[in-house]
């Protein structure tokens, strides 16, 4: 990942050289229309940026005039609130993702809250967790068109103009445009590669080539919620398949991970 997402414009415009969020004035005012037709650079990697969750060490950063409060206080709880998810610690994710809301709220841009809600979908898409994303719902109508273009997507409904308002390497999966499995291998960054495989599968196109990669990627970050999801996907299939030798394999793996009597 190379850029970090300005979390105080809308949508973010790029990031410095340390990867932390552009700093910009306290009193900043409301975004202009030129500011608004702005595109998101990058999808779930930009909505992680937009609260500097992929920020770098802030010593890396000594020159750079330091961020408002509530940007840090989101990045901290953002951050921390997406790796207690992926991991499978929903009690601390819902802590974390209540603190980064206060944070962004403080603002009073309806506009972030609903990046950061949309954030919060995306991990859960990530997971397999199809539930409704009702945080986002409840503010979706001071919501951005590309965060509804953004919104469609995790619900895997994207529309035929959604496809320009996503970030270029993601536009294949809107707009059909390349292979499923070919889409996916070209999105580098671990969770955005987990939510694009459950678009796919919620648009029913999860070949057995994407559930393995999911399945890789998940494993190479040790993400167990995801792995989780994704391994028991498989071995459905495999059952569903009649190998019976791979649903045992993959009942191992899924044993390894959360022993019977932890789930």
């Amino acid at each position: 990942m190379t850029t970090t997402a300005q979390i105080s414009s809308l949508p973010p415009q790029g990031c410095d050289a340390c990867g932390l969020a552009k700093p910009v004035p306290r009193h900043a005012g409301p975004p202009s229309p030129r500011t608004r037709s702005i595109r998101f650079p990058q999808m779930v990697t930009t909505l992680r940026c937009s609260v500097g969750v992929l920020a770098l060490a802030m010593g890396a950063c000594s020159s750079t005039p330091p961020p408002p409060d509530w940007q840090m206080n989101a990045k901290g709880s953002a951050d921390r609130a997406t790796e207690a998810w992926l991991r499978g610690d929903s009690p601390i994710e819902a802590v974390e993702f209540a603190r980064a809301r206060a944070a962004v709220a403080s603002t009073g841009r309806l506009d972030l809250v609903a990046r950061l809600e949309l954030l919060r979908c995306a991990t859960h898409v990530a997971a397999l967790d199809f539930a409704p994303c009702t945080g986002y719902d409840a503010i979706a109508q001071d919501a951005t068109p590309l965060e509804r273009a953004y919104a469609r997507y995790l619900m895997g409904a994207s529309q035929a103009t959604d496809a320009a308002l996503l970030p270029e390497a993601h536009r294949g999966l809107a707009g059909g445009s390349s292979a499923p499995e070919t889409a996916l291998a070209g999105i580098q960054d671990p969770l955005s590669s987990l939510v694009a495989a459950g678009v796919l599968l919620r648009r029913g196109q999860a070949t057995p080539g994407v559930i393995s990669q999911a399945v890789d990627v998940a494993s190479a970050q040790g993400w167990r919620r995801p792995l989780l999801a994704w391994l028991k996907l498989q071995q459905q299939r495999a059952q569903a398949g009649g190998a019976t030798n791979e649903a045992a394999i993959l009942q191992r793996r899924i044993d390894l991970i959360a022993p019977p009597r932890s789930r």
